[in-house]
């Protein structure tokens, strides 16, 4: 039957999770040191645990060498006809036992044992707890709340305390001292202090774990879980997959009117959670990760980097971005790829940059038309209008909306921006030349009759200058050509021919109306002129 000192070890290797051997040891050895220390000897010395009858006892042990063998250390060693004087029969090699009073031991002898013994036992408490967790990392485990300690929450996993730092915890979670919730085990530190189990609250696997648990088809694995993407407290994106085609992934997850789902929500006091069906077409599995946002097209920018370049409606950016970023962010841990979103307008003005950066060329600043003066070019700058090439895309209307452009300043505006262009045109020449070379070959006869007629009334005069200009500007258009940078192709050039014909047909019929009216107004002349000389030889007869 055991001593009442070796049930105490029993129980005290029980409650510390360590093997009752451990404390002996740790006991004999106290006992060895303290009597070493009282005797003050530097001898070798065990001590010696009776489990029976629960003495303990120390001992000095001495190695047996033989006669003519040199003896070196002579605390430790005994000739061998020394040692058949204490104990007869003994051989060469072997141990000889001294036994030692330990009666005499007083309270300091205790005291310093007491300490050897507390020490052993709390490193072999530590060795314990570091073999049980260390290869447990990652494991969901079931702990309860020992107490709070500022920021962090110490849980009592049964055999071990774990801290869950501030960093670990959900934001939206409070504990009572006594309530039982599941913790993920991160790691296990080796510190002076001894091993320091660290849990959280805030990992995947817990979510992880929730499903498997409420979810049967995730536990045999006909669902399996892909890739989850958590911010605890907020928002959880978890993409599933089915083995089975006939099991809808998302619906086992969800469960009958949600009863599945809601069940790990309340379990992670609120936390939102996203269910995705997994794919492993990389557009369509990025389309359905940013739900609850609508995706016009998805395509890869970068496919070494993992880029992505994602395009929603611009009502949806807002939704696809989610509040502080965090949807794309999920989204994008959860694809293990980076994400691009940009709206409809945003992608047309890149395009459009593009474009023009490809076709336009080098942009002219808009100082370069001096016709326009300072005052017209400082409010077109102020309106951003910094370029020629911006102001000759502007539309009348979209200038009228400049201040202080009005129609004068709109006409002049106008005709500037035509003479610069008009400069770089081949084969252009002043408006003067213009007028003299393309009305005497079709108006000579005019010409001559408006040289005789120098004194016919103003009105002849007007029509003939409404005519020249009328034809002038006509010419004008007819001769505009496209720009030396515009390479179109044949069906602009022939949509730009039927326009120039149009249009030559119409200053045809303009010049006809013109000439007509001429005719008239000459005609009328000529007979008030005829009618005056009658009205005069008729008063000379008189």
């Amino acid at each position: 039957m055991s001593s009442a000192l070796y049930q105490s070890i029993e129980m005290l290797s029980n409650e510390k999770s360590i093997d009752p051997q451990i404390v002996v040891t740790a006991i004999e050895e106290a006992i060895a040191l303290a009597t070493r220390k009282y005797y003050k000897t530097q001898e070798n010395m065990r001590g010696e645990l009776d489990k029976e009858k629960g003495e303990i006892r120390a001992y000095v042990y001495k190695t047996v060498v033989a006669d003519d063998e040199p003896v070196e250390d002579t605390l430790n060693t005994i000739t061998l006809s020394e040692a058949s004087q204490l104990a007869p029969g003994v051989e060469v090699g072997s141990e000889i036992h001294l036994y030692k009073d330990t009666t005499p031991l007083g309270r300091i002898a205790a005291q310093l044992a007491k300490q050897v013994i507390f020490q052993k036992v709390r490193e072999a408490e530590r060795d314990t707890i570091f073999n049980e967790y260390a290869h447990r990392e990652k494991e969901v485990l079931n702990a309860t709340v020992k107490r709070i300690e500022g920021q962090d929450i110490i849980f009592d996993l049964g055999k071990a305390e774990a801290r869950c730092p501030k960093r670990e915890q959900s934001r939206i979670e409070n504990f009572a001292v006594g309530e039982r919730v599941r913790v993920v085990l991160l790691k296990v530190d080796r510190t002076a202090k001894g091993p320091q189990v660290i849990v959280s609250r805030a990992a995947p696997e817990l979510v992880s774990n929730l499903f498997q648990t409420e979810v049967p088809e995730i536990y045999d694995n006909t669902v399996t879980i892909r890739a989850i993407a958590r911010e605890a407290g907020e928002r959880t994106k978890i993409a599933v997959m089915s083995r089975d085609k006939d099991v809808d992934p998302v619906g086992a997850c969800v469960g009958m009117k949600g009863m599945r789902v809601q069940s790990i929500i309340r379990e992670l006091r609120g936390e939102k959670i996203d269910i995705i069906e997994y794919n492993d077409e990389i557009t369509t599995f990025a389309e359905k990760a940013l739900q609850p946002a609508k995706v016009s097209r998805v395509s890869i920018t970068d496919l070494g980097e993992k880029q992505l370049e994602v395009i929603v409606d611009d009502t949806q950016l807002s939704l696809a971005i989610g509040k502080k970023g965090q949807n794309v962010r999920l989204a994008a841990r959860l694809l293990g790829w980076k994400i691009d979103i940009k709206s409809e307008e945003e992608k047309r003005q890149e395009v459009e940059q593009q474009m023009q950066a490809l076709s336009g060329g080098p942009s002219t600043p808009i100082e370069q038309v001096t016709e326009l003066g300072e005052a017209i070019i400082q409010k077109l700058v102020a309106a951003g209008i910094t370029t020629v090439e911006s102001l000759a895309d502007m539309t009348p209307e979209q200038l009228e909306e400049i201040p202080g452009i009005g129609e004068k300043t709109l006409e002049k505006i106008s005709v500037a921006v035509r003479h610069y262009f008009g400069q770089f045109e081949e084969g252009e020449q002043p408006a003067a030349s213009v007028e003299a070379t393309e009305i005497d070959p079709a108006n000579q006869g005019e010409a001559t009759v408006e040289g005789e007629a120098a004194e016919k009334p103003a009105k002849k005069k007007r029509a003939k200058k409404a005519l020249t200009e009328a034809d002038t500007a006509t010419e004008a258009e007819a001769t505009k050509e496209i720009p030396s940078e515009v390479d179109p192709d044949e069906k602009i050039l022939d949509q730009v021919a039927d326009q120039e014909e149009a249009e030559a047909e119409n200053s045809a019929e303009v010049l006809e109306e013109a000439e007509s009216v001429l005719e008239v107004q000459e005609e009328d002349a000529e007979e008030a002129a005829t009618d005056e000389m009658a009205e005069e030889k008729i008063e000379g007869g008189e």
